[in-house]
Formats: structure tokens, C-alpha cells, sequence
């Protein structure tokens, strides 16, 4: 750590689960923590990014949207989410932020950095450094001390910039209620729905298939298929290399001693009496009266778990309410605040949470512990082991690599390596049909290369794999008498769709000229429907999420009932009517005032702090390599 630090400190804990630290330093890139090495691809009033800047900001924006979106997350994804724009704006904005802070000789001393770092909790062991271990799992990481509390400090400064701007941000009374107000509106339309799939006697001609065919032929083109070589490196294969000794283990017990941790839990049952958020107040209290009920009944000894099954209105009745163990954060905070508060055998006074009213006894308490190293062994060795054979496994994959150019490159270091070389069967971009185990993701990695071309490391799920076209068959325009079935299909779903969007248009316009809306469903054969009252950030009720139905309900009024157009929803299209609008209870904002404020300012110190941005973006000197984005 810093100088005062190494010399002065006694006793520290650091996780490499960096907390809020990483999170500053993911989204605005590392500055320090990077060599700066490689060929510039943009220049910031005079001040380069590097390659090596950029691919590590690159990588970063990758491996949180694969942990986001998982396996759907590929290549076209990659494009879809602009990532490569996006690594490269945020170095853009990492270097005019630290640019603006020397201009506005904004510091961050070597007290202040250290007093930040002493106050994150996952650093601390009893609060004090230990710089053996903050030396040791940096090196694991590949990250030095200095690298570390540059990056940091750099971290700061911008945080000190943001501050600097957004503090005089208020958000007023009047804002908040009229946020309120907006937010917790609510309406209660009625509805028709024409439903494309209702109209069942549709019979195009052939005219009609081959002008609809003519005219979309690329739509029915077969799939391009190809035909791969791949070498895996399975870290399975390498763990027999791994050589775990017990200081080792050690070693990783105390550096990462959180994660031996085992929470507080609690094992309850409840007996719960539903209350509708929404609901009038005479419901209110006739629901409390009954929990009321219920707890006389559970003082006087009956059978807690008796008068559950009887009582409960929630699915655990069954079981005489038993909710199993559970750790604090698995329960609403009214409910789990009291249940942790409470002792074995105690039974809780009635509780109010947005579920209703519930009765809590408590069976047993499991406080938090700690697994102890004799327990842990076997769980540190086989983690130690598995992320060492993975690196054994990708330091193979890279000597293959940088041994392999073009050609029969490939086949000939991995028989000198005495690898596998495995071929699939043709395949489209859905993947191969055995023998992978991501089989979407190999083919998007397969699907970008050219013949013959070697693939750089790709990481599965199973390990590290080369790949190599060795085939290729192009997609190609069918006949018509190949996908005639298809096309048939697609030209009857068409015409339903407009048939649909025509008769809602005219029942729509018969509205708007007075005629009444029973006579108009009676002539389409259709049901009128009431959604009941809702917000419109919710899902409408007996419709489903449709955002535009919501924003054009809210547009409508006493004066106003009927929307400019036809609405196009997932199933179908929709005309709706106003059916009634009500207001929020002006009370109710008293209790959540103090909360929207809060929500309020955090939203208008970004937008604050955004257009700040933007305006020293504009006039700001910034290049970007030609092609570079491309």
C-alpha cells in the first residue's frame, strides 16, 4: 500500500472481490493498473489511449455482459451492445475527467488515499494491515501495490469531480409530489382486441406465392455450413500435474477468510393473513382483527402449527407454515428484522409487511461462524487445483497458438504436443450437433473466422479450444418448391396481420363517428374487456407488459376517451377507451416523500454530472485511429 502504510500499518484483509473500488474501476477503466504499452488508438487533447488500455477496458465490458446474459451472450451481441464504442468512450471520459481535475487542482493526498482504503470492510482483519497479504494476492492477480493505489487514487480524483458538480443539485417539494403524482396515477380502460390468428379462411393464390416469394427470396436462403478442426485444452486433463502443499492452503484460508463465512439463519414458521396493497381501509382493519384473532388463540397454547394449517393464507400452510432456514437478506426486512431479533422457541406480536400480517415462531437459530481450516482443506485444495490446471491448461493452448500460423500449422505442433486434433460434421451457425458442450458459442467463434484461418484462444465453459475451417458450403437461395410449405405460412400470417390492423382501424373510426361499442363488437364478433385500475409502469392487467398501451391510456382524459390509432400489441391490435382515471391519495406522498427525494437527486446529479461531461467532451480535441471503430 502506500509508503505511511507499509511502514506504520500491523495487520490487513484483502479480497479480491474489490467492492465498490472495482466497480469505479470496471466502469472507467484502470488507468494505473495498466503498462502502457502498444499503438495509440485515440488521442484526448493531446493525451494517448493505448491498445493495451483498451483491450483491458474491452474485456472488462465482456465479462460482465457474459455474466449477465450467460449463454445467449456472443459475437452479434458484442455488436448489438456497441462494446467496442463503449470501452473506448469510457478511456475517453477517464481521461477528460482527470484532465478537468488538474485543471481544477483537485488533489488526493497520500493520508486521504489511505484513510480510504482503511475504511473498506473486506481489507480488514480486526481493522488493521497486513502488507504480507496485500503483497501476496495483488501478486495473484497480477497487480502490483503501486499500480493498485494509483489506480485508485485516480478513482478518487473523478469522484471528487463528481462531487464537485452534482453538489448543488436540490430536488424541491413541489418536484417530488409532482413525480408522485405522475408515478402512482392510475386507469382503467376498456379494450377489444383483433387478433391476426382469428381470421382462418385465408387462400393465397400461386400468383400471390410466387410475387411473395419473388420479392423476399434472401428470407429463405439455407443456412452456410462448415466443417471444423479444434484442439481442447480440458483443465480435467491437467489436474493430475497440480501439486497443492498445505502452506499453500493456509495461505488462501487467511487471505480469504470471508468466504469461509457462514451467516446468521434463522429456521421459522409464520401464519400469514393477506392484505391487497391497495386495499380500502375497512378491509385493512378487518384483516388485523383476524390476525389479532388468531394470536389470542396462539397465547392461550393452541398448537402453532395446527392453527397454521387452518389459518395461513400463504402456500406454506400445508406444512404448518414452515418456511425452512433461511438467511436474513431471503425475507422482506419488517419480517426478517424481527425474526433475527428473536430467540428459539419465541413467538413474535402480529407483523405488518407489504404481504400482510404474520405471526412468527421461531425454531432455531444458527449463528454466524466461521469454517474452520480443518474443514475447509479439501475445498481450498480443489479450488487451488482447478484454477491452477486451468492455467496449465491455457498455458498449452498459448504455446499451440503462438506456435500455430496458417495451413497444416495447426495439426502439426499439436501432434508434436501429443494433442488430440478433432473434427466435426458440418454445421450452421446453431453449432455442431455433438460432441461440444457450448455449442453456440463454439460456433459463433468458428462462424467468424476464414478458411483455413486459425482461431485465437477461446474460452468455454470446459476449458480453452483452437479452432480451423477446413470446409465451407455457402448459403444459397432455394426454389420455391423447396421451402413452398414455408413461404405459404409466412404469406398467410402477412395477410392476416393486415386484415387484423384493417378491421381495428374501422372499428376504431366507427367509435370516433359515434357509433356504440357494443353494437361495433357484436358486428367484429367481439368481447369487450376492462383491465381495472393500474399504474402505468405496470404490467396491464388481463394484457400483459405492453409499454405503448400504458403511455397511450395515460394520454387519455374525460375529454379524450379514444386514442389517436390502433395500438399494435404482442397478440395483436388493440382499441382502447377510457374508462376512469384516478388521482394518488395526496397522504400517501408524506410517506414516501423522503424516498422519492432521494431517487430524484441521484437521478438529476448524473444528469447533471452527464451533461458537464458532454460539454467538456465538445470542446474537447479528441481523435480516434482511422478504422479503428470499424
Amino acid at each position: 500500500m502506500l509508503k505511511l502504510m507499509r511502514e506504520y500499518a500491523t495487520g490487513w484483509m484483502i479480497k479480491i472481490i474489490l467492492g465498490a473500488i472495482v466497480i469505479v474501476f470496471v466502469f472507467w477503466g484502470v488507468g494505473s493498473f495498466r503498462a502502457q504499452k502498444g499503438g495509440r488508438v485515440a488521442l484526448v487533447n493531446g493525451e494517448s489511449i493505448v491498445m493495451d488500455e483498451y483491450k483491458e477496458a474491452y474485456n472488462n465490458l465482456v465479462d460482465q455482459s457474459r455474466k449477465r446474459f450467460g449463454n445467449s451472450f456472443n459475437d452479434d451481441m458484442i455488436k448489438m451492445l456497441r462494446i467496442k464504442n463503449q470501452a473506448l468512450d469510457q478511456l475517453i471520459n477517464q481521461k477528460l475527467l482527470l484532465q478537468e481535475t488538474t485543471k481544477l487542482n483537485f488533489r488526493v493526498s497520500d493520508n486521504e488515499l489511505a484513510d480510504a482504503i482503511g475504511k473498506i470492510e473486506v481489507f480488514q482483519t480486526s481493522g488493521v494491515f497486513d502488507n504480507r497479504l496485500y503483497r501476496n494476492i495483488l501478486s495473484r492477480y497480477k497487480l502490483t501495490p503501486e499500480g493498485f493505489e494509483a489506480g485508485q487514487r485516480e478513482s478518487m480524483l473523478i469522484e471528487k469531480a463528481r462531487s464537485f458538480i452534482s453538489g448543488s443539485v436540490k430536488v424541491s417539494d413541489q418536484e417530488a409530489m409532482e413525480w408522485f403524482k405522475w408515478n402512482n396515477a392510475l386507469v382503467d380502460i376498456d379494450f377489444v382486441l383483433f387478433e391476426p390468428k382469428r381470421y382462418k379462411d385465408i387462400k393465397p393464390s400461386d400468383e400471390e406465392i410466387n410475387t411473395f416469394f419473388d420479392s423476399r427470396k434472401d428470407l429463405y436462403k439455407t443456412d452456410s455450413m462448415i466443417k471444423t478442426r479444434f484442439v481442447h485444452f480440458n483443465p480435467d486433463t491437467y489436474r493430475s500435474r497440480v501439486k497443492i502443499t498445505d502452506e499453500e492452503i493456509k495461505e488462501y484460508y487467511e487471505a480469504d477468510r470471508e468466504e469461509f463465512k457462514k451467516p446468521k439463519t434463522v429456521e421459522a414458521r409464520h401464519i400469514l393473513i393477506k392484505i391487497d396493497p391497495d386495499a380500502a381501509s375497512e378491509v385493512v382493519e378487518k384483516k388485523r382483527a383476524k390476525i389479532f384473532d388468531i394470536m389470542k388463540m396462539v397465547e392461550e397454547g393452541k398448537n402453532f402449527a395446527e392453527l397454521a394449517k387452518e389459518y395461513s393464507e400463504c402456500p406454506s400452510k400445508n406444512k404448518g407454515g414452515h418456511l425452512g432456514t433461511f438467511k436474513k437478506e431471503a425475507m422482506v426486512k419488517p419480517f426478517a428484522d424481527k425474526a433475527f431479533s428473536m430467540k428459539a422457541g419465541e413467538i413474535s406480536e402480529p407483523v405488518r409487511t407489504r404481504f400482510g400480517w404474520h405471526i412468527i415462531k421461531v425454531e432455531k437459530v444458527n449463528e454466524e461462524s466461521i469454517t474452520p481450516l480443518n474443514e475447509a482443506i479439501s475445498e481450498i485444495r480443489k479450488k487451488l487445483t482447478d484454477e491452477r490446471a486451468k492455467n496449465l491448461a491455457y498455458d498449452e493452448s498459448e504455446a499451440v497458438n503462438d506456435a500455430s500460423f496458417e495451413g497444416d500449422d495447426l495439426v502439426k505442433v499439436a501432434q508434436t504436443r501429443n494433442l488430440n486434433i478433432l473434427t466435426t460434421d458440418f454445421f450452421t451457425r446453431k453449432g455442431p450437433s455433438k460432441g461440444i458442450k457450448n455449442r453456440a458459442k463454439f460456433a459463433s467463434a468458428a462462424f467468424n473466422l476464414s478458411l483455413m484461418e486459425i482461431s485465437d484462444i477461446q474460452e468455454f465453459e470446459d476449458g480453452y479450444y483452437i479452432l480451423q475451417i477446413i470446409e465451407k458450403i455457402p448459403e444459397k437461395i432455394p426454389e420455391l418448391k423447396d421451402v413452398k410449405e414455408k413461404v405459404i405460412a409466412d404469406l398467410v400470417k402477412k395477410k392476416q396481420d393486415e386484415k387484423a390492423s384493417k378491421d381495428a382501424s374501422e372499428f376504431l373510426s366507427n367509435l370516433k363517428n359515434e357509433k356504440s361499442i357494443s353494437e361495433e363488437c357484436e358486428k367484429f364478433d367481439l368481447t369487450l374487456a376492462a383491465t381495472g385500475l393500474f399504474k402505468r409502469n405496470d404490467s396491464v392487467p388481463d394484457i400483459g407488459f405492453e409499454q405503448e398501451i400504458a403511455k397511450a391510456a395515460f394520454k387519455l382524459s374525460n375529454e379524450k376517451r379514444l386514442p389517436e390509432s390502433v395500438i399494435k400489441g404482442k397478440k395483436g391490435y388493440y382499441i382502447i377507451r377510457l374508462k376512469e382515471r384516478k388521482e394518488p391519495d395526496p397522504e400517501g406522498f408524506d410517506k414516501e416523500k423522503a424516498d422519492i427525494k432521494k431517487k430524484l437527486l441521484q437521478q438529476k446529479k448524473q444528469k447533471t454530472f452527464n451533461a458537464w461531461l458532454l460539454q467538456i467532451k465538445d470542446k474537447s480535441d479528441i481523435s480516434i485511429k482511422e478504422g479503428f471503430l470499424e
